[in-house]
């Protein structure tokens, strides 16, 4: 999908602007790459600079309401400093780099139903103006996909995907927001818990698995939130016993009230991905399969418009996830 859009704010005639990504998706922590062309209006002009701003479509609690809106979550320079002559075409390849903690859109080229994108921006003559959009594919990290397939070979039903604007307490976060998979209980564990949410924070060394239960109540007690963190490292992921591994977090948060701390260091934690809360070992090799990669099959909702809530301007929600039916427009 490619939209192209004369920048209003520079009036009639003004440059236009065309950003195109290489094909496939991109994972956390890895290079983006792509080409920014650019075609000159009815006047030479100097483009000052150009940035690429990923955008991504947030929940957000106010008291008792839910907001939906888009936030900008970094700004990368890919170029500027030239002059644009009249009717000139020019293209401006970049390689950037993302963010550890962007959040995954799909899994196994299945989307989990987030709104995720690439914002073009042109300063030109001390105008700025925000004119290209692309929705942006994220793929997960090996470690990530072995949890996740881990939790579908465990019985594990994908329900839904979000971004929550907030911060987890203790945790490593840096970004404003955090993703939350929200699964099914899986039949071994339905007695236990009404719903399991999952959340990945990476880091270069390492990544922090958030798993919270809605445990359910018993004869004599309410039902409750309990909370787990484990660290896990990007090395090694492939000789995981990712399905023993993940049951036995699974595990803890059923037996127990939940609570733990992830480790500060990922430099400290096993490259076998041990739970911090125990230390048994698993030298299984990691066993592929259908998992929840054909759990979210069809099951991924679309992306519904809901209001900015002040975080960025609200025409990005409807110009970056429009269906299918806006594919290969050349114009906005």
């Amino acid at each position: 999908m490619v939209f192209k859009k004369l920048l209003g704010a520079l009036g009639v005639g003004g440059p236009s602007v065309d950003t195109v990504l290489d094909d496939g998706p991109v994972r956390p922590g890895g290079p983006l790459t792509g080409q920014v062309h650019l075609e000159g209006g009815s006047a030479d002009c100097e483009i000052e600079q150009i940035t690429l701003e990923l955008v991504a479509r947030v929940e957000a609690e106010h008291g008792d309401e839910e907001h939906e809106g888009v936030i900008a979550f970094d700004r990368l320079t890919v170029g500027g400093g030239f002059r644009l002559a009249e009717g000139e075409r020019r293209s401006v390849p970049f390689t950037v780099t993302l963010p550890w903690e962007t959040p995954i859109t799909e899994l196994h080229g299945q989307p989990l139903g987030l709104a995720l994108g690439i914002r073009t921006e042109l300063a030109v003559a001390g105008a700025r103006d925000k004119g290209d959009l692309d929705p942006l594919r994220v793929a997960p990290l090996p470690a990530q996909e072995g949890v996740l397939e881990a939790l579908g070979q465990l019985g594990f039903g994908f329900k839904s995907a979000d971004l929550e604007l907030g911060h987890i307490h203790g945790t490593g976060q840096t970004l404003p927001f955090y993703q939350e998979i929200e699964l099914s209980p899986a039949p071994q564990y339905a007695h236990a818990v009404n719903e399991v949410e999952v959340t990945f924070l990476a880091a270069p060394g390492g990544m922090e698995v958030v798993l919270e239960a809605d445990k359910r109540g018993g004869l004599f007690s309410e039902g409750h939130d309990a909370v787990n963190r484990f660290a896990v490292s990007h090395e090694g992921v492939e000789h995981v016993d990712w399905n023993a591994e993940v049951d036995s977090w699974v595990q803890q948060m059923v037996e127990h009230h939940g609570g733990g701390h992830a480790a500060g260091h990922f430099g400290h934690v096993p490259h076998q991905g041990h739970g911090l809360h125990h230390d048994a070992s698993h030298d299984g090799r990691h066993r592929s399969g259908p998992g929840t990669g054909a759990v979210v099959a069809g099951a991924a909702a679309g992306v519904a418009v809901g209001v900015a809530g002040g975080f960025v301007a609200a025409e990005v929600i409807d110009e970056v996830f429009d269906d299918d039916e806006d594919e290969g427009d050349e114009e906005d």
